[in-house]
C-alpha cells in the first residue's frame, strides 16, 4: 500500500472483522480502509461496501484474513477466498519460504487446484537469499505452475510492529517509517507486475440503497485511545441515515449536547484510571437515566458497568448492574449469532444480528440483570446470553455491522427521546 500509494490513489480494505489492521491501511493510503466480512456482512454487504468505498480510486487493495481458504468452521464462509469469489478479484498468494524449496511448489500447487480461484501472482515471504528464491522459481517451473513469482522478501528484524492482548499496536501509537516500508516493497516486489494483474479488474455492477427516511439527530461518539474500535462502514450509515455524528473523549471532554451515545470497543483497561477520574462518566449515567439511547459495543460493556478491575478495581459509569475484570487469558474469540429476545435501543425482539467477540475480561451480573441477546453462536457475558440493558442503554460483548443491523431503528430511539 505504501509503495503503490506513491503513484496511485490507493483504497485499502481488510477481510474479517478486525479493527486494528484497517487503522495502518488509512494511515499509509490517506483514504479510510473498509472491512468486508461476509459472514457478519452477507455477500451483499461486501458488494456494496466495495462498491461505496472505490469510488474515485485508482487501485484497491485487499489484505486477506488467515490462510487464503479458511472460514467459518469447515466452510469458506468468511474466508478471503470467499470475499475473492464475491468481488471476482484476482489474487496474490504470500508463501512463507523460511526453510523450504520445492516444497513451496507442493503447496503453491494445492491451493491453485483446491478452488476456482484466481491466483495470479506469488510473493515470497522470508526468503533467505536470492539463491533460495530461484531455488523455488524453478522448483514452481518443473512441477508445471505457471504462477508467476512477483517478488521474493527477505528476512528483515526491522519490517515488525508490536502487540498487546487484542493484537497490533494501533497506528497511531507507533512511528512506523512508511518510506522504509515502500523502499523494502520496491526493491523486492515487481510493482508493474502488480499494477499488469490488477488492470483489467472491473468491479461488480451494484444497485446501491439509500435510506427512504433520514434522522435529524445528533450522535455523541466516543473517539479516543480507550474507545477505537469501529467501523467505518458504521459511520457512514449513520451519515446516509441523517445523523449528525459528534465525537468526544470520555477521558477529558465534556458530553457534547446530543440525542444518543454510541461507544465502541478499544482498551479502556489501559486507561481505567482516567475515565474513572474523569467526569463525563456521570453525566453520561445522569443522561442515560433521563432516558436518552445509549448502545456500546465490548470495551463499551467494561465502562458502563459499576466497575473494571485491572491493577485494582475502578469505579465506571454505573449503568449496568455489572462489574468487570481483566483476566490473562483470552475469554472468547469468534463469530457470533444473536436472536434479539428484548428490545434495545438497536434492534427490536425477533431480530437475528450477526458479529463478532474478543475479549480478555469477564463480566459478572446482578442477579436481576436483563439481557437482550440469546446467542445461537458465541459466548457472551453469561451462559449463552449477552447484551445488558437499563433504562434505554444497551451493550453487549458482541461488536456488530450496519449491514447486520441497520442503525435506523437505533436512530428512531434517538428522535423519540429528542422530541420528548
Amino acid at each position: 500500500m505504501a509503495a503503490l500509494s506513491k503513484r496511485y490513489s490507493v483504497q485499502p480494505f481488510k477481510v474479517g472483522p478486525d479493527f486494528i489492521d484497517p487503522t495502518h491501511h488509512t494511515k499509509i493510503c490517506g483514504r479510510p480502509s473498509r472491512n468486508l466480512d461476509s459472514y457478519i456482512m452477507g455477500e451483499r454487504g461486501v458488494l456494496e461496501t466495495f462498491a461505496r468505498a472505490s469510488a474515485g480510486s485508482e487501485f484497491c487493495i485487499i489484505e486477506g484474513v488467515m490462510g487464503l481458504f479458511d472460514g467459518v468452521d469447515d466452510t469458506e464462509i468468511a474466508s478471503t477466498a470467499h470475499v475473492a469469489k464475491i468481488l471476482n478479484v484476482p489474487v496474490v498468494l504470500v508463501v512463507n519460504a523460511h526453510g523450504v524449496s520445492r516444497s513451496a511448489a507442493a503447496l503453491v500447487k494445492g491451493f491453485a487446484e483446491f478452488d476456482s480461484i484466481d491466483i495470479r501472482g506469488i510473493i515470497l515471504n522470508n526468503a533467505g537469499s536470492g539463491r533460495h528464491a530461484e531455488l523455488i522459481k524453478d522448483s514452481l517451473h518443473s512441477a508445471g505452475i505457471d504462477i508467476p513469482v512477483i517478488g521474493a522478501l527477505p528476512r528483515s528484524q526491522e519490517m515488525s510492529i508490536p502487540s498487546r492482548h487484542l493484537g497490533l499496536h494501533m497506528a497511531g501509537e507507533d512511528k512506523m517509517d512508511t518510506a522504509l516500508l515502500s523502499e523494502f516493497i520496491e526493491k523486492h516486489v515487481d510493482l508493474e507486475a502488480v499494477r499488469a494483474i490488477a488492470a483489467n479488474f472491473r468491479a461488480p455492477d451494484v444497485n446501491l440503497s439509500e435510506p427512504d427516511i433520514k434522522s435529524s439527530t445528533r450522535i455523541g461518539i466516543a473517539q479516543d485511545s480507550a474507545f477505537c474500535f469501529y467501523y467505518q462502514d458504521s459511520f457512514d450509515a449513520l451519515k446516509r441515515l441523517g445523523a449528525e455524528l459528534v465525537f468526544f473523549s470520555p477521558m477529558g471532554d465534556r458530553l457534547p449536547e446530543v440525542d444518543g451515545i454510541y461507544l465502541g470497543g478499544g482498551y479502556p483497561e489501559l486507561y481505567a484510571r482516567e475515565l474513572s477520574a474523569s467526569g463525563t462518566r456521570n453525566e453520561i449515567k445522569k443522561a442515560a437515566e433521563n432516558g436518552m439511547p445509549v448502545y456500546g459495543e465490548c470495551g463499551a460493556l467494561l465502562y458502563l458497568n459499576e466497575s473494571l478491575t485491572t491493577d485494582r478495581t475502578y469505579r465506571m459509569a454505573g449503568i449496568l448492574g455489572a462489574g468487570s475484570r481483566m483476566t490473562d487469558r483470552l475469554a472468547a474469540l469468534g463469530y457470533t449469532e444473536a436472536k434479539v429476545i428484548s428490545d434495545s435501543p438497536l434492534a427490536g425482539k425477533g431480530r437475528v444480528i450477526r458479529g463478532h467477540e474478543f475479549h480478555y475480561s469477564v463480566t459478572e451480573c446482578d442477579r436481576d440483570a436483563r439481557f437482550v441477546y440469546r446467542l445461537r453462536r458465541g459466548k457472551g457475558i453469561v451462559s449463552g446470553m449477552d447484551g445488558l440493558i437499563e433504562h434505554n442503554t444497551m451493550a453487549s460483548y458482541m461488536h456488530t455491522h450496519p449491514a447486520s443491523v441497520s442503525f435506523a431503528e437505533f436512530l428512531n430511539n434517538c428522535s423519540r427521546y429528542k422530541s420528548v
